[in-house]
């Protein structure tokens, strides 16, 4: 894409950003704070200037604003269609609070992850998407970003938190106060890593809180991988399904319900 294309295509993002901050009645203080960063750093966006995917990430689920739209405009389409850089340096040791782990201590978990779930609301259906896991060296620590979701709106980014004394990792996203957690194993020989996820799945009217087993399984190569909402008698289901089952009959996470 071409300099002057790219400012177009700019342009046109700071126009929707603008256009939502006018709707929703926001200042530029008051959508820093929304967004959790500095002001500074919401007048580098208004003026076009280059800020972090976090940052424009924050911004959009403030605004109600397309995130992969917003992204394709504000960086290129097929700079936005390719995960961040994997071999960035700059921070190497993630803060306390997150488990204090170092970038080389934790090279193995870099890369693209086939994800499967349940469906919250279709019964023997499995979803599948990507998830993506690179280290961002502005905010030393793993950072997580989903792709491909069938329900792409609700699709969620954040950060790895690896407790030094646990087999279990968390997966924590939060957005203006909303937190979904994903408690999975430590990554083993195979590349995968296994638990629960919980999160608020809209159910009518409202949202409820649910869980539910969780899988992520290493993959080099998603040209023949199967996405989406995976049903019986589709190639994959099968496969899919020994995946999310082997979660509950090995032990890497429980359900517990009260007796009847």
């Amino acid at each position: 894409m071409s300099t002057s294309d790219q400012k177009t295509r700019r342009a046109a993002a700071l126009k929707l950003i603008r256009t939502a901050m006018v709707e929703k009645k926001l200042t530029q203080m008051q959508l820093a704070d929304a967004a959790d960063c500095h002001e500074k750093t919401i007048q580098n966006l208004m003026h076009g200037k280059s800020v972090r995917d976090q940052t424009l990430f924050d911004v959009c689920m403030v605004l109600g604003l397309d995130y992969q739209t917003l992204k394709e405009n504000w960086f290129g389409a097929m700079a936005a269609a390719q995960p961040m850089d994997l071999k960035g340096e700059g921070g190497l040791v993630a803060p306390v609070y997150m488990g204090a782990y170092t970038r080389a201590g934790v090279d193995h978990y870099l890369g693209s992850y086939l994800t499967l779930r349940p469906s919250f609301t279709a019964a023997d259906t499995i979803v599948a998407y990507r998830t993506d896991i690179v280290w961002d060296p502005e905010w030393p620590s793993l950072l997580f970003e989903e792709r491909d979701r069938p329900d792409a709106p609700y699709s969620h980014r954040g950060r790895l938190y690896l407790p030094p004394s646990s087999m279990f990792i968390h997966l924590v996203s939060l957005t203006k106060g909303a937190m979904r957690m994903v408690l999975v194993s430590q990554i083993d020989q195979a590349g995968e890593m296994r638990g629960l996820i919980t999160t608020l799945n809209k159910q009518r009217a409202s949202f409820i809180p649910v869980s539910a087993p969780i899988v992520y399984a290493q993959r080099a190569d998603f040209a023949t991988i199967e996405l989406g909402e995976i049903k019986p008698g589709q190639e994959a289901y099968a496969s899919y399904r020994a995946l999310l089952d082997a979660t509950m009959n090995e032990g890497y996470a429980k359900l517990v319900a009260t007796q009847a």
